[in-house]
């Protein structure tokens, strides 16, 4: 069974930063691309980073390009995105992806 359990989300103020971490277990991670995606209140699902198998190549949507960082240990089975210069907008659950498939979302609320 495909487990995708993401962490790290919170409460923080506008430039402040976080750190979501998404284990992952029932398949073999290190041969599958990944992503963060997130979810606003009444907004559709929209991808926010994504990371090919090994790591060497990633890819930003653009309201997130140089304040966000995808990134992976293949060993932990683990992805990673770190969030940097926080603004209210970013605000959503966040959830980590691949083949369609998405796990348990973390919460990130960007408020003063």
């Amino acid at each position: 069974e495909v487990q995708l359990q993401a962490s790290g989300g919170g409460l923080v103020q506008p430039g402040g930063s976080l750190r979501l971490s998404c284990v992952a277990s029932g398949f073999t991670f290190a041969n599958y691309a990944m992503k963060w995606v997130r979810q606003a209140p009444g907004k559709d699902l929209e991808r926010v980073a994504t990371i090919n198998s090994d790591g060497t190549w990633s890819n930003y949507v653009e309201a997130v390009e140089g304040r966000f960082t995808i990134s992976r240990d293949n060993a932990k089975s683990t992805l990673y995105l770190q969030m940097n210069s926080l603004q209210p907008e970013d605000s959503a659950v966040y959830y980590c992806s691949f083949n369609g498939i998405q796990g348990q979302g973390t919460q990130v609320t960007v408020s003063s």
